[in-house]
């Protein structure tokens, strides 16, 4: 099953000639879900490999016109695509407001459309995986939110299978799944030595904007890729407090006190020059990257390696 994290939008509050402003695209085998939906972010798709199919889920982070003024052409653009799929939209309190103010704009829609509004720990459970609504601290009500699979069974021994007189075909599978099998000759045999521990499901974190908070933390602990703001460094410590916004060196601590694989560096001010974003960032935790637009991390099974950035994995050679 391919996990993947597609920048579509990686601009702080202004867009830029390069990156326009907040939006990231998580896919998992089919299912598509994007995380805040700033202005461009049509574009942006049209210019990547995914194209405006139809996204199952919309997350938002909060209600700054950053993060969610490319709402309106996206809801109406499905429409005039004569969607039919149904669509929901979570964010944290004031979202289903924020809907309702846009609806003028916005319009009718054909296909079926729900905004939630959602408190931190809320859990949306979806096929194989949960979304998590994460406490963050901002100026106005927020969340960040998790990605996080469902552990999947040990490593099956096909070879001690056999040698304990388990026939190949359905048997395996009972086993795969921790059960014990009963064999013709009403044998028992038990799934324990031959189905190693669960394996841990991969987790993503995007904050959105945020100080550096115990929430976070706590949800990245382990992850596999933390998707942290990064507008400030640390010469503007005290603007980045002043205004909630995070340092890079602030999101580098958190990851390395989260111990996860890779953090993607987001939200980066027109102030910097993304090179001293991440430098700043890395000499706390060497793995700090800043994507660029229509970047993405490709996220394997935990026993076959770690997240890898892929430059410009996501765009479209033939998008104009």
């Amino acid at each position: 099953m391919n996990l993947e994290v597609v920048f579509l939008g990686t601009a702080g509050s202004m867009p830029t000639a390069r990156r326009v402003t907040s939006a990231t695209l998580l896919r998992r085998g089919g299912d598509r879900i994007l995380v805040d939906c700033g202005e461009g972010v049509q574009r942006r798709l049209m210019q990547s490999t995914v194209g405006l199919a139809d996204i199952e889920v919309i997350l938002l982070t909060h209600c700054h016109a950053d993060h969610y003024l490319g709402l309106p052409g996206l809801l109406k653009t499905f429409d005039l695509r004569e969607r039919t799929a149904p669509l929901a939209l979570y964010g944290p309190p004031g979202t289903r407001a924020l809907l309702r103010a846009l609806d003028p704009v916005i319009g009718r829609l054909s296909y079926p459309f729900v905004a939630l509004d959602v408190d931190p720990g809320t859990q949306i459970a979806c096929d194989g995986y949960a979304l998590h609504a994460v406490a963050t601290v901002h100026r106005v009500p927020s969340v960040g939110w998790a990605l996080v699979e469902d552990d999947r069974p040990g490593m099956f021994d096909a070879a001690e299978a056999a040698r304990r007189g388990v026939p190949f075909g359905p048997l395996y599978g009972r086993l795969q799944r921790g059960e014990d099998v009963t064999l013709e000759d009403g044998t028992t045999v038990s799934a324990e030595g031959i189905v190693g521990e669960a394996r841990q499901g991969r987790r993503v974190v995007l904050t959105g904007d945020t100080r550096p908070c115990d929430g976070v933390l706590a949800a990245a602990i382990g992850a596999d890729l933390l998707v942290h703001e990064a507008t400030f460094l640390a010469d503007e410590l005290v603007r980045a407090r002043d205004t909630r916004h995070s340092t890079a060196r602030e999101a580098a601590e958190i990851a390395r006190d989260a111990r996860v694989k890779m953090l993607a560096l987001t939200h980066l001010s027109t102030r910097y020059p993304p090179r001293l974003v991440k430098e700043e960032a890395r000499t706390v935790f060497a793995e700090a990257h800043t994507p660029r637009d229509l970047d993405l991390i490709e996220i394997p099974f935990r026993e076959r390696g770690g997240p890898v950035l892929v430059r410009g994995g996501a765009a479209d050679g033939d998008a104009t």
